[in-house]
């Protein structure tokens, strides 16, 4: 316990330098950071990484039981991809939450290709608003037993999303994966 107390201890510190920083630099779109995340679908983990190694692992639950890649808006599919955190603010639903920047010009291309080839219907939507949030007050434990029911955000316990809200600053990088 005083070994998390210590690194959290730390993580705010770091984290209060990061928006100092990010002050300085408002015309700038990210921020350099010194941590980044991965998301592993298949795990339902969330794991924030630094420059030599990881520093702490999360439990995370997505939108749908089906772990592909988002195809269309409503498919309440999780996007794989390279993103960043844009923005960060308190949900007076979700705890906390963190966007990511979907869709890219990554997600534009894959979701013109899947159109062009008859995979999801010519009048689709690509869809928006995902990020990482924390769950409905006294429900962690939608997370806890991994229950698909996000619209295709990352959803983290409460606990969890404000210690992750906490250390990270937008322009962080977010791998989500298989």
């Amino acid at each position: 316990m005083f070994k998390r107390l210590c690194f959290l201890s730390c993580l705010l510190l770091l984290s209060a330098v990061g928006l100092q920083v990010d002050a300085k630099k408002k015309d700038k779109k990210t921020t350099a950071t010194p941590y980044y995340i991965i998301v592993d679908k298949s795990d339902n983990t969330l794991t924030v990484y630094d420059a030599s190694d990881w520093i702490v692992q999360y439990p995370c639950t997505f939108g749908s039981d089906d772990l592909g890649d988002k195809m269309k808006e409503g498919d309440r599919k999780t996007p794989e991809g390279r993103f960043h955190i844009s923005s960060k603010y308190p949900h007076k639903k979700w705890c906390r939450f963190l966007m990511l920047d979907f869709p890219t010009k990554v997600d534009y291309d894959k979701f013109n290709q899947r159109k062009a080839a008859g995979l999801i219907p010519a009048n689709a939507k690509i869809g928006g608003s995902i990020g990482i949030h924390g769950t409905w007050p006294h429900e962690d434990f939608a997370v806890e037993n991994l229950q698909a029911w996000t619209q295709g955000c990352i959803s983290m316990k409460n606990e969890d999303v404000i210690e992750l809200y906490n250390m990270i600053v937008p322009g962080t990088l977010v791998i989500v994966r298989k």
